[in-house]
């Protein structure tokens, strides 16, 4: 089979179920982004390794988790306190800043004191490369799932969207929400294929001007360009079609922030990947190398696209 053959049909299996877990949401999306963490995480302490580090692997791999976890803040915390009320018992429940602030305080310190007894070379190396992996991949990828579960009427602006009185908000308002989420996401998710897409066709058909040769030699300013103006307009056509709570402009800077973020973090993999010495960050994909190579533009989109709506589009 060929290679050509062979990612298509990866990706007709991953693309379904991608947007199913989007529109989903809850634990069908927790789980999936969870589990691209995970597998990225692996990779990064992979190439780690192959610089001479000795990250600790199953310590980050744990705190990873933890952290996507913190972003299911709301939904977690609900069925822990229907679980803790069956038994009779009431405690105070942290909210989302202590509970991320607790588990990096945690995270930082057991890291540190695992290395402590190890007896591993370059302490030093080992403790940095242990918790840059998990605020690279875990933090940045719990954005999304934080993006996912801020669509819900305590966070969203209702006001601004629809006629409500007082606090007298419909299940039929909380469904119309939760599916605006869930399109979001996968209006994200599809303008970074198109993003990519375009790149790589415009730049084979019409590259000429070097983007970064020092990193990735093969890309170009005119695929780049085609690339940020595939993600806009894939962001403006997803405004039209399904996402009409987005001004214009919000979703042109939404495909901005697509088309210039998801590309610079192609290049962050790609140098660390140069740096390694290695072509793919793994095989695990078929035809497509590993997670990280798959989902390396996603990582860096997601906190920034995340920072974007909770503190300007959801800005009451």
């Amino acid at each position: 089979m060929s290679n050509l053959a062979v990612r298509s049909l990866v990706a007709a299996v991953g693309i379904p179920l991608i947007l199913a877990a989007s529109l989903f949401g809850g634990f069908f999306f927790f789980i999936l982004i969870a589990a691209i963490s995970a597998g990225a995480l692996h990779e990064f302490y992979v190439l780690a390794k192959s610089r001479g580090a000795s990250p600790q692997v199953g310590t980050g791999l744990l705190f990873g988790f933890c952290l996507n976890l913190v972003f299911m803040h709301q939904v977690a915390g609900l069925l822990l306190a229907g679980v803790l009320a069956g038994l009779d018992v009431i405690i105070h429940l942290p909210t989302f800043t202590q509970a991320f602030l607790v588990t990096v305080l945690l995270f930082v310190s057991i890291t540190l004191l695992v290395e402590l007894f190890r007896n591993k070379a370059a302490p030093l190396l080992n403790i940095a490369t242990t918790v840059l992996g998990v605020a690279y991949v875990a933090v940045f990828l719990g954005c999304l799932i934080g993006l996912r579960e801020i669509f819900v009427p305590a966070e969203f602006p209702v006001h601004r969207h629809f006629q409500v009185l007082g606090l007298d908000i419909s299940q039929e308002l909380v469904n119309t929400i939760d599916r605006w989420g869930g399109w979001t996401v996968t209006a994200l998710f599809v303008s970074l294929w198109v993003c990519d897409s375009a790149a790589y066709f415009a730049g084979f058909a019409f590259g000429k001007h070097k983007l970064f040769p020092r990193i990735s030699p093969q890309k170009t300013w005119e695929g780049a360009t085609a690339g940020f103006l595939g993600a806009v307009g894939m962001f403006v056509l997803a405004k039209w079609l399904l996402l009409p709570y987005l001004s214009f402009t919000e979703a042109v800077v939404c495909g901005g922030i697509v088309g210039v973020f998801g590309q610079l973090g192609d290049l962050v993999e790609s140098m660390m990947k140069r740096d390694s010495g290695v072509k793919d960050s793994s095989g695990l994909i078929p035809g497509h190398g590993g997670v990280l190579d798959r989902f390396d533009s996603l990582i860096l989109v997601s906190p920034i696209l995340f920072l974007y709506f909770d503190f300007v589009v959801f800005a009451s």
